[in-house]
This record gives C-alpha cells, sequence and structure tokens, in this order.
C-alpha cells in the first residue's frame, strides 16, 4: 500500500469511516433519516413527519431508533421500520428500530418543511388553528381547513375516510375542487 493509502486509511478512522461506511454518530443518523420518506405521504420524511423521537448510538453498539406511530394500528409502520433499518444498514452496525407510545404523536410535530411539501402537493396540512377561526373567539363544530388549490376557507368535510387513517377528503366550494387533508390530532 502507498504511502498515501496509508493516509486516507487514517484519515478515515479518524473521521470514524472504516471500510467506506460513514461515521455513526446521533448527528449523522438523524440526518440520514431525512431521506427516509413516509411510504403514504412521500412527500415527507420521518422527520418531517415528526415521528422520529429518540436516536441513540451506543459506542460500537447498536443504532437504536424510537418513532411514534401516528395512528394505532397504522398499516404503513411494520413498511416504515424497514425503511429506517434498510437505510441505517449503510453504518454496518446493529439497527434496532422500535414504536413507542411513550408520547402521542401529534399533527403539532408536522415541521414547516413538511407542511410546505403537504401544500404542494394538494393535501391541507393540519392547521394549528383548525379548531378556532369563528369570530370573537368562538370554536366552531367543523374545522375550518383552507384550500390547498386556492386558499379558501369555505371546504367542507366530504367524507371522515380518507385514503388512510391519518387523512380526511374535504371539497372546496369556490374551486370546486376535492382535496385531501390531515386529520388535525
Amino acid at each position: 500500500m502507498s504511502e498515501s493509502g496509508v493516509q486516507v486509511g487514517v484519515a478515515r478512522i479518524r473521521a470514524g469511516a472504516v471500510a467506506g461506511r460513514p461515521r455513526a454518530d446521533e448527528t449523522t443518523v438523524r440526518a440520514a433519516l431525512t431521506e427516509v420518506m413516509d411510504p403514504e405521504l412521500p412527500m415527507l420524511s420521518v422527520v418531517d413527519l415528526g415521528i422520529v423521537h429518540r436516536v441513540s448510538v451506543a459506542p460500537g453498539g447498536p443504532i437504536r431508533v424510537e418513532i411514534l406511530p401516528t395512528f394505532v394500528g397504522c398499516p404503513a409502520l411494520e413498511l416504515i421500520k424497514r425503511s429506517i433499518a434498510e437505510r441505517l444498514g449503510a453504518f454496518g452496525r446493529p439497527i434496532e428500530v422500535s414504536a413507542t407510545f411513550e408520547i402521542p404523536w401529534t399533527s403539532e410535530r408536522i415541521s414547516s418543511a413538511g407542511r410546505a411539501a403537504l401544500l404542494a402537493a394538494g393535501i391541507a396540512p393540519p392547521g394549528t388553528d383548525s379548531m378556532a377561526g369563528a369570530p370573537g373567539g368562538l370554536i366552531d363544530l367543523e374545522p375550518r381547513v383552507p384550500c390547498p388549490h386556492c386558499g379558501s376557507r369555505r371546504t367542507v368535510l366530504e367524507n371522515v375516510f380518507g385514503p388512510t387513517q391519518c387523512r380526511t377528503i374535504r371539497y372546496c366550494a369556490d374551486c370546486r375542487q376535492p382535496f385531501e387533508a390531515i386529520k388535525p390530532v
């Protein structure tokens, strides 16, 4: 091996990337998780969806990731866990991915970038003011969900059962377009 080859090897060891594998610490693992997309909302990463609860990287040990299911019985949960394990496999360490209900997932955990991605895909993100919006601080019986196509707040719930447990079907009275909306939880 040449002297430059030895220097490259020493540099990799110092950087924590042995045999071409990236260094595993919480920051690099969290960065890798931004590449794992939700199978039901493929415009969102698991990070933007806010389901990554805890990441721990033991020195020389496994990488552990705990995720928060959006709904009990989420049919995509096992696929998400497998996708996370596959992506983190590049670190060359044992991977443990588990679901936890330690704290409940809420739609407030969706990042601002995630909300923008939903809107760009024609899906109304959950609003932080969806239950308040009536004049005088009254509570609306029907949440005011802005249309992702035209921005109108004159929308109605068409079907509480959307394509997944976390979505509904709504209809805009102004632009006359149906659209999906993320259920506020």
